[in-house]
């Protein structure tokens, strides 16, 4: 008895926790991708794009909101010259990231397949959307229970009124 009460306790505490899988990224880390980018920002092209693909990493994967937007930002500037297959998989991936992050699930989801289009065994990506899915879950969960809630208030507020009435 105790076992299966642990294990409710357990899964209803996974439920309402934010655990992901997803790495999360320090100031410190996107101050030196960013002081990277500025040193190399008058050198040549491949080197510059793989710094900045550092910084965009740093930045969806940031506590801080702004610093998640600004990625974001970075990313969706330069997907639409992306012409390497696989490099336009990364970008997605980490615009899913950054969205995922922001609580943009529905475009988080919508990128996140398109990685798959482009690689459907990317287990990085398999994992994100699974992220997703569980959050939209959740969120749908909560959601309804905050409705069963309120109109629950509703009518016993209904019912009392009407019990004085009478």
């Amino acid at each position: 008895m105790e076992v299966k009460i642990g294990k409710l306790f357990g899964s209803v505490a996974d439920f309402f926790s934010d655990s992901d899988q997803l790495p999360w990224c320090d100031s410190d880390i996107v101050a030196g991708c960013e002081k990277e980018v500025a040193e190399v920002d008058k050198g040549s092209g491949e080197l510059k794009n793989e710094c900045i693909m550092r910084l965009s990493w740093a930045l969806v994967h940031s506590r801080r909101a702004d610093d998640v937007q600004r990625g974001i930002a970075m990313l969706e500037a330069s997907l639409p010259t992306t012409t390497s297959p696989l490099k336009k998989r990364e970008k997605l991936y980490l615009l899913a990231v950054g969205y995922f992050r922001s609580g943009d699930y529905p475009r988080s989801r919508e990128l996140v397949e398109q990685c798959l289009m482009i690689e459907p065994d990317w287990r990085q990506a398999q994992s994100l959307k699974k992220a997703i899915e569980s959050r939209i879950t959740k969120d749908g969960v909560i959601g309804i229970g905050i409705a069963v809630t309120a109109a629950g208030l509703i009518a016993g507020g209904i019912a009392a009124a009407l019990a004085r009435k009478n």
